[in-house]
């Protein structure tokens, strides 16, 4: 929900009373540059450093032929994502109509009916586009289909006999991509490396343009590429915004007391390619600290409150902070050792890997009978509600148990390794930014958390961690308010 200059004001004025009497923040920026919206736990907040989300830049036009823009699948709305009830509500609305379910990419098979709900069921069900990616030459592995519940999970160019594998992906927010160490989940957009802080941004604007022009050209059917100007105007305003939880209907205002919630506070967070390196690897020479969030510490020791109401207030504080706190201690097995949520999303304060790297947390592992061996998976995904993916046989690839014997590895998405052609790429996706989280849902790169409950299931499951129901709700509780 998108809220009005007349209504940004009224709400402010509600929350200011009736949000726990709480006095808005001196350093608030106005309605022109911050933009707030409302999502299943409260509000977020977009800041933009271009003054405000303007709707007719090119971010917002039809460069395209199909009617597709970047805003398309990109809504300010949905903290410029796309959510599963936001495709469906547009469907139901649309009668399927919208460009956002046009069949080059916003159905399950390029064949597809306009208007066919079970034709676009993975993108109404789960927030899915269908990708299609070549076959990468040379590759150290060969691809056959294992199941194929569409049709089109390898298509083969009849002129150059190309093959193209499908896969089924949610997009990624184009907001705090300032913090950004690789372009796609699967890195393919990363053509000038983001490691450097000496040319990060320039590299990342070199990136981010090719990624509009391919966007542009493949996602939108443009039949030539944006213009130099039109993918600056893009790429400028894509690395202006900020977005971040900013109210949680419980806690309140996410900056009072001082804590450190809200797109304003994320956009002055410090960050260079490497801080708080997981490896090691600061270019300062800083070890890694597995305390990588602390914008809610404040909240650990709330002063006592007076009145009933002030309590409740201070109780959903209290979870959210002692959810941040388990974010930062909790242990999780990794083979035969121990590592922390932050070893994946080091990055202080934000959630991402801050140097280049891509993982296997066992979402695109699959559920067939006999596919996967390794119980702790098949347990957390377990807790999912899982797509119906195509599945495909990973064949040439060194067993995990003996390397000198080739394996059968089946998965719904090869991941990294579909961009490099190498069996260590396999299964690999990078770790997604954090911030924004309750506006975004589902989760995972293939939709497959529903909510934030099943992602927290999942990797109780998956690395063993022992939670308590109460733990599993305080992590919830952290993660819906950043």
């Amino acid at each position: 929900m998108k809220l009005t200059k007349v209504a940004f004001f009224s709400l402010s004025a509600v929350l200011a009373q009736a949000s726990f009497a709480e006095a808005p923040s001196h350093a608030r920026p106005t309605p022109e540059r911050l933009d707030l919206f409302a999502d299943p736990t409260g509000f977020f907040d977009t800041l933009s450093v271009e003054n405000g989300i303007d709707r007719r830049s090119a971010f917002f036009q039809s460069l395209g032929t199909n009617g597709r823009t970047c805003g398309t699948c990109h809504l300010p709305d949905q903290a410029f994502s796309l959510t599963a009830e936001g495709a469906r509500e547009t469907f139901l609305r649309t009668r399927g109509l919208d460009p956002l379910f046009a069949p080059v990419d916003g159905a399950n098979c390029s064949n597809a009916r306009r208007g066919d709900p079970t034709s676009h069921s993975l993108l109404i069900n789960h927030g899915l586009f269908r990708i299609g990616i070549p076959m990468p030459a040379n590759a150290q592995f060969t691809i056959s289909v294992a199941q194929d519940p569409y049709g089109c999970a390898i298509t083969r160019d009849p002129k150059t006999g190309q093959e193209t594998i499908s896969v089924y992906r949610r997009p990624i927010p184009t907001t705090n991509l300032a913090f950004l160490s690789d372009v796609m989940s699967d890195g393919r957009e990363t053509l000038a490396p983001l490691g450097d802080k000496d040319t990060l941004l320039a590299n990342l604007q070199t990136d981010l343009k090719q990624q509009a022009s391919d966007a542009t050209t493949g996602h939108a059917q443009a039949l030539r590429p944006p213009t130099d100007k039109q993918l600056a105007a893009i790429v400028n305003f894509e690395l202006g915004l900020y977005t971040a939880q900013a109210l949680d209907f419980r806690a309140g205002r996410l900056t009072a007391e001082g804590a450190l919630g809200g797109a304003l506070a994320l956009s002055n967070e410090q960050y260079y390619p490497g801080i708080n390196d997981a490896k090691g690897l600061d270019p300062t020479g800083a070890p890694f600290d597995p305390a990588s969030m602390t914008l809610f510490a404040a909240w650990l020791e709330p002063a006592p409150a007076a009145t009933p109401e002030f309590l409740r207030r201070d109780a959903a504080r209290s979870k959210i902070a002692a959810g941040e706190e388990i974010f930062n201690t909790a242990n999780l097995v990794v083979g035969a050792g121990v590592a922390h949520c932050a070893s994946c999303h080091d990055t202080p304060n934000i959630g991402n890997r801050s140097l280049s790297t891509f993982l296997d947390v066992g979402t695109s592992h699959s559920t067939l009978p006999g596919a996967e061996t390794n119980p702790q998976i098949l347990a957390a995904l377990a807790e999912l509600n899982l797509p119906n993916l195509p599945v495909y046989l990973i064949s040439g690839c060194p067993s995990a148990t003996d390397p000198t014997q080739t394996a059968a590895f089946y998965t719904t998405d090869p991941g990294r390794a579909l961009i490099t052609g190498k069996c260590s790429d396999l299964f690999k996706a990078k770790a997604p930014t954090l911030r924004s989280l309750a506006a975004r849902a589902p989760y995972f790169h293939n939709g497959a958390a529903s909510d934030l409950t099943q992602l927290v299931n999942f990797y109780n499951q998956r690395f063993q961690i022992g939670l308590t129901p109460e733990q599993k709700s305080d992590l919830v509780a952290f993660l819906s308010a950043l």
